[in-house]
């Protein structure tokens, strides 16, 4: 997706480094004083499957150090292929202006999420992180945790054409967990639950339905001077790119990539046609269709 070239983006939430202090151990899903509802409903890239581990504490949002925040970012650096940084920068002062107005629409609160950009390892408020994780969203310190190497990886481990569209999809993405977080629906996911009708894939196809929501109205936010839309309504070849790569992180492909046999009861993201339907649902009908836990069938 393309940012106007002269747009300035106002927004806080995006740093890069630091991490914070975490307590070490297995990423844990959880927040809001209650204990760990599910472990891991993130890596939605490698589909790792971590529910089974034990839960941690969760960290207040208070006790983790964000790093350095992300300023000065205009269009013209966002669409630059090799800068990461300014793409998610811009792409979270889009969402942010995006889920704060439909959420003023429907008289709910909203609270914008941070987005921490890392390299190799992290600290969180839901444990301790790698790269081997994959981008994933902690509710315990509202925190949108991605890899700055992971798009590369993206591109080169797993086939996908890795875009700047695709890139924004899965910011897209986790910030649809975050969506989840606020409604209560992320509290939903049963620990443990699989299969292609599961609570767990229910929540990811949500979050991809928010994602296509998001990139149907992106060309509507403006930027920090309130005139000018930050986004250019995208290309089909750009819409493309998002559709790749909710293809390649399907269940069933990354089951087939591993070697082993495609077993439907052990989804817990949802294959390949799954999470493909649902970007485009939301792309084509808006956050109104997102609705996958009320749908009889996802």
């Amino acid at each position: 997706m393309t940012f106007r070239g002269n747009a300035n983006f106002d927004t806080s939430t995006v740093s890069r480094g630091g991490g914070g202090g975490g307590r070490g151990g297995a990423i844990a899903v959880g927040g809001g004083g209650l204990v760990t509802v599910i472990l891991v409903l993130v890596s939605m890239f490698f589909g790792i499957d971590l529910t089974g581990l034990a839960p941690q504490q969760p960290i207040s949002p208070g006790s983790q150090s964000q790093g350095e925040e992300v300023t000065g970012c205009t269009g013209e650096a966002a669409n630059d292929p090799a800068n990461v940084t300014c793409r998610m920068e811009g792409g979270a002062d889009s969402m942010s202006q995006f889920w704060e107005t439909t959420f003023a629409a429907n008289n709910l609160e909203y609270r914008d999420p941070s987005v921490q950009l890392f390299d190799r390892q992290v600290q969180t408020g839901c444990g301790a992180a790698t790269s081997a994780v994959g981008p994933f969203y902690c509710p315990a310190d509202e925190r949108i945790y991605i890899d700055t190497t992971f798009f590369q990886q993206m591109r080169d481990q797993f086939g996908a054409s890795g875009g700047s569209l695709a890139q924004l999809y899965v910011l897209g993405h986790e910030w649809g967990h975050h969506i989840q977080h606020l409604t209560g629906d992320l509290q939903r996911v049963e620990q443990g639950d699989s299969g292609p009708q599961s609570s767990g894939v229910r929540s990811e196809l949500q979050a991809d339905c928010y994602a296509g929501a998001w990139i149907r109205g992106a060309s509507e936010t403006r930027d920090d001077d309130g005139g000018d839309p930050v986004l250019i309504a995208p290309t089909q070849q750009e819409m493309n790119d998002a559709m790749n790569a909710a293809s390649t992180i399907g269940d069933d492909r990354l089951q087939s990539m591993s070697g082993g046999g495609v077993n439907p009861e052990t989804w817990t993201h949802g294959s390949s046609e799954q999470r493909q339907r649902w970007l485009a649902t939301g792309f084509n009908e808006g956050v109104g269709s997102c609705d996958t836990w009320r749908a009889p069938e996802v």
